[in-house]
């Protein structure tokens, strides 16, 4: 027997789980996930923080729109604090300090509460940096690290609440149209469903592919991420996130070790991604160029897929081209911290048409990607 939903999401990370939670009220919604539990890909791979100054104008928006959600959840949406105080340290070496005062320019204009540091009170908030490597930066006392983990149970458990689905372990095997609007064929059976909404990550377009619809172009990069132990300076928990002016690592403490990323972006095909070894150097070497750290062990190493298009904006919105298929991919890096916003807004499009916010619509919607 066929069963037949609203809305099929086919997903089960962050985008997928906050679309089911913001959608189950209004319909019947069912979330398929391939892997044996949801967000075994990027959303569990995440070292996700809070940063209103994030990523272009589009992404600080959505960011700005999740802050009251993320602080304040509704009722019942977490036992624990989605997001703790953590602040974030933006240094430069001699050789970037026109790139730092540009970037910090930049997001100024968006948080006003960021403000300069000397080179002294760069080491004062992170005394294990290497004198003389930072003579200049500035700190963002917003940035705040996100519990993934409460985040994206919160939201499935909101959406089974609601008398939602989820399925794993299932591959979908083809998709056509149906006269509910849509089915699925799974390896074993199938489900109809009005809406089907493409939550696959760096999948998105093959999926669209399966169900007939053109690719928008993802690109897929790896992230690559460890946590590791070392001597040489004192470590403490409360020290703020620290990060490269010009992006090549950032670390910051986590569960008495620190956790530390090159942050890498090489592109990769859709896959179980691994770290490399190289990346794994490069970071240690970053992190011991710029601090008295010197590792010890790597406890962990893993990577993910940030999955981007060439404005590096989300893609949510309806397919103009094809009735009923509706994008929700692209989300980079901010996947985490946009989730409120984004999955607010798949809920508002779908079952209003339109959305009653000022989010920026049409810089996000597909049809960019179809002129």
């Amino acid at each position: 027997m066929t069963e037949t939903f609203d809305f099929i999401i086919i997903g089960g990370g962050i985008a997928g789980a906050s679309a089911a939670w913001f959608l189950s009220p209004h319909g019947r919604t069912l979330i398929l996930e391939r892997e044996e539990y949801p967000g075994y890909h990027t959303t569990g791979r995440s070292a996700a923080f809070f940063a209103e100054t994030y990523g272009n104008a589009v992404v600080q928006q959505l960011t700005r729109a999740s802050r009251s959600f993320l602080l304040s959840p509704p009722d019942g949406f977490s036992e624990t604090p989605l997001v703790h105080k953590r602040g974030a340290v933006y240094m430069a070496t001699a050789e970037q300090v026109e790139f730092l005062e540009q970037s910090y320019r930049t997001k100024k204009a968006v948080s006003p509460e960021i403000k300069q540091l000397t080179a002294t009170e760069i080491l004062e908030k992170a005394p294990c940096l290497r004198k003389g490597y930072a003579v200049a930066g500035y700190e963002d006392p917003g940035c705040r690290d996100i519990d993934v983990h409460a985040l994206h149970q919160g939201y499935l458990r909101g959406m089974k609440k609601n008398g939602g689905k989820m399925l794993c372990n299932q591959s979908v095997e083809d998709i056509s149209r149906s006269a509910e609007g849509w089915q699925v064929e799974l390896a074993e059976g199938r489900v109809e469903g009005r809406v089907l909404v493409n939550a696959a990550g760096a999948w998105g377009d093959e999926l669209a592919a399966v169900a007939g619809v053109a690719p928008i172009g993802l690109d897929p990069r790896r992230r690559t991420v460890i946590c590791v132990d070392a001597d040489g300076a004192e470590l403490s928990p409360e020290m703020p996130l620290v990060l490269d002016a010009e992006d090549e690592f950032y670390f910051k403490p986590e569960g008495g070790g620190i956790l530390l990323t090159p942050c890498d972006e090489t592109p990769m095909p859709p896959c179980d991604v691994q770290p490399e070894e190289l990346d794994i150097a490069r970071a240690i070497d970053r992190l011991e160029q710029a601090s008295e750290f010197r590792v010890t062990h790597v406890r962990r190493k893993w990577s993910g897929l940030r999955t981007f298009v060439p404005d590096r904006s989300p893609v949510v919105g309806f397919d103009p081209d094809i009735a009923g298929f509706f994008w929700c991919v692209g989300q980079g890096g901010f996947g985490i911290q946009t989730s409120p916003a984004i999955g607010r807004l798949v809920a508002e499009l779908i079952v209003n048409g339109e959305t009653g916010s000022v989010l920026p619509v049409a810089e996000i919607s597909p049809q960019r990607f179809r002129n």
